[in-house]
C-alpha cells in the first residue's frame, strides 16, 4: 500500500479564519524577508513592510501582535527576545501559497520549446561529459521534464473548461475555439517528429551510469534518497516517450478528441447563425426598440416599418371600366380591384408566357450513368491499389496517383481518430463499409510523392483489408 507523509493539521489553517487576509500578509512579508537571507524581523519591522506585499489598510499594533500570535501558536513562526522568524513549516506554508497564487493565475500551455530542450538535454547526456557537467544538464532535463508535466496538467485542464464553457459571447466563444484549434494542430504535428527523436535519445542512455556520474559531480558520497529521486525522475520520462503506449500519445489522443469536439461545436454554432429567428424573438427584439423610441412619430415609423404598412404597391392597378368612376372620388368609396397573390407577397406581377418546353432527358440519364460507371471504377482501382495482404509500412506504397493516396490519407485519418486498443492499434473503416484499415505506431519518418506534391509523417505500420 503506497503511503504519503502526512501535512501538518495546522499548516494552512491561517488562511480559514476572518484574518486570514492579514495572516496572509504578514507571512508574505516573512516569507520575502527569508528570499533576501533576512531570517529575523521585530514586529515594527513587519508592520513597516506590510505595504510593500499588498496591505494597504492602516494596522493597529494589537491586531499584528495577535497575527503573530496565530502564527505562532500554529507553529509557522518562532520567537526569542521579541525577533520572528519562520519555522520550517512557516516556510512550507508560505511556499504553498506562493504555489497557489501562480497555479490560479497561470495559462496551460503547450510548448514545442520545451520538448526541444529536453531533446537537447538528453543529446548532451549521450555525449562526453565530465561528472559536473552531468549534474548540471541532469538537472535541467529534470527542470524541463517538470515544466512539460506541468503545463500540460494545466493546459488540459484549461481545454476541458473551454470545451464546457457554453456561456460566453457566442463571437468570443467562437474566436477562441477556432484559436485553440489552430493551436491543437500544429502542437499535434510538431510532436510526431520530437516524440521519436526523444524517445531513440532516452533508450541509447545508460541510466544507471549516469545518475552515478551526475552523483559525482555533485560531490554526494552515499545520498539513497538522491539517488531514488534520480531514479524515480528517470522512470517518470521514459513513461512519456518509452512506455508502450507513451503518455505522449495519451496527450496526442486528448489533442485529436478536443480537435474534434471544437469542430463540431463551430459547426453547431455556424449553423444555429443561419437559421432564421423565431417569432418570439422578433418580437422581443421589436419590443426593445419600441421602448427606446422618444416620440410617437418614431414609434408609427416602427411599426409601419415592421408590419409593411407602406404605401399601396397596386396603384396602378384600374377598375374594369374606368370611366365609371368619377377621377376626383376617394379610394375608399371606389370598389375593390382584384390583386394577385403574387403581387401582394412579393410586390411583382405575374406575367403569363409560354410554356416552356419539355427536355429530352434521355441524353442527361445517359451521362449520368457513364460518369457513375467511371466512378465506380475508378474508385475500384483505387482500392485496389491500397489493399494490403498484411501489415506493411505506409513508406512502401509509391507511385500512388493523388486520388488514390487521398484516399489512403483519408483512412489514416479516420484511423487516427479512433481510439487503439489494448495492443495500440487502432483500426477505422470507410463510411460505406467496404474497407478497413489498422494502423499502429511505429518509428521512423516517411515522405511520400504524388504528382501535386509530397507529404511527411511517421511512418505507421498499416493493414488495409476489403470486407
Amino acid at each position: 500500500m503506497t503511503t504519503f507523509p502526512p501535512v501538518p493539521a495546522d499548516l494552512f489553517r491561517f488562511t480559514t479564519t476572518d484574518q486570514a487576509e492579514l495572516h496572509t500578509a504578514v507571512l508574505r512579508v516573512f516569507g520575502v524577508a527569508n528570499e533576501r537571507l533576512q531570517t529575523v524581523l521585530t514586529a515594527d519591522d513587519v508592520q513597516q513592510r506590510l505595504r510593500t506585499v499588498g496591505w494597504s489598510e492602516q494596522l493597529a499594533d494589537d491586531d499584528l501582535q495577535a497575527s503573530l500570535a496565530a502564527l505562532r501558536g500554529w507553529g509557522l513562526l518562532d520567537a526569542a527576545q521579541h525577533r520572528y522568524g519562520l519555522t520550517k513549516r512557516g516556510e512550507a506554508a508560505y511556499a504553498g501559497i506562493q504555489h497557489a497564487t501562480h497555479t490560479l493565475a497561470a495559462n496551460g500551455a503547450l510548448q514545442t520549446a520545451v520538448l526541444d530542450a529536453i531533446a537537447a538535454r538528453l543529446n548532451a547526456l549521450a555525449g562526453p561529459l565530465n561528472d559536473h557537467d552531468a549534474f548540471t544538464t541532469l538537472s535541467e532535463l529534470e527542470g524541463h521534464l517538470e515544466a512539460f508535466k506541468a503545463n500540460t496538467a494545466r493546459f488540459n485542464a484549461d481545454l476541458q473548461r473551454i470545451l464546457r464553457d457554453d456561456q460566453a459571447d457566442l463571437d468570443t466563444f467562437q474566436d477562441v475555439k477556432r484559436t485553440t484549434v489552430t493551436y491543437l494542430r500544429d502542437f499535434i504535428a510538431d510532436l510526431d517528429a520530437r516524440k521519436h527523436g526523444i524517445r531513440e535519445a532516452v533508450v541509447s542512455i545508460d541510466a544507471a551510469e549516469l545518475h552515478e556520474r551526475a552523483r559525482r559531480g555533485a560531490g554526494l558520497v552515499q545520498d539513497e534518497q538522491w539517488a531514488q529521486q534520480r531514479k524515480a525522475r528517470w522512470t517518470e520520462l521514459r513513461s512519456w516517450f518509452c512506455d508502450n503506449p507513451p503518455r505522449v500519445e495519451e496527450l496526442q489522443d486528448v489533442s485529436r478528441k478536443a480537435i474534434v469536439q471544437l469542430l463540431r461545436v463551430l459547426d453547431r454554432i455556424n449553423e444555429q447563425r443561419k437559421k432564421p429567428t423565431n417569432t418570439a424573438a422578433d418580437f422581443k427584439a421589436l419590443a426593445r426598440w419600441f421602448a427606446r423610441t422618444e416620440t410617437e412619430d418614431e414609434a408609427h415609423e416602427l411599426f409601419n416599418a415592421a408590419f409593411g404598412l407602406y404605401s399601396a404597391r397596386h396603384a396602378h392597378l384600374a377598375h374594369a371600366d374606368g370611366e365609371l368612376l368619377p377621377s376626383a372620388e376617394a379610394w375608399e368609396n371606389t370598389p375593390p380591384v382584384p390583386v394577385s397573390p403574387q403581387l401582394r407577397a412579393t410586390g411583382k406581377q405575374e406575367h403569363i408566357g409560354a410554356t416552356g418546353k419539355v427536355r429530352n432527358v434521355d441524353e442527361v440519364r445517359r451521362n449520368r450513368r457513364e460518369q457513375a460507371q467511371k466512378e465506380r471504377e475508378e474508385l475500384e482501382y483505387a482500392w485496389s491499389q491500397i489493399q494490403t495482404d498484411g501489415a506493411i509500412r505506409i513508406s512502401t506504397l509509391t507511385n500512388l496517383d493523388h486520388d488514390t493516396f487521398h484516399r489512403l490519407i483519408d483512412l489514416v485519418g479516420r484511423a487516427l481518430g479512433s481510439d487503439p486498443d489494448s495492443t495500440g492499434t487502432r483500426s477505422a473503416g470507410t463510411s460505406d463499409g467496404r474497407m478497413q484499415i489498422n494502423l499502429r505506431n511505429a518509428r521512423g519518418w516517411a515522405t511520400m510523392t504524388t504528382q501535386k506534391g509530397t507529404l511527411s509523417g511517421p511512418d505507421y505500420v498499416i493493414d488495409v483489408q476489403s470486407r
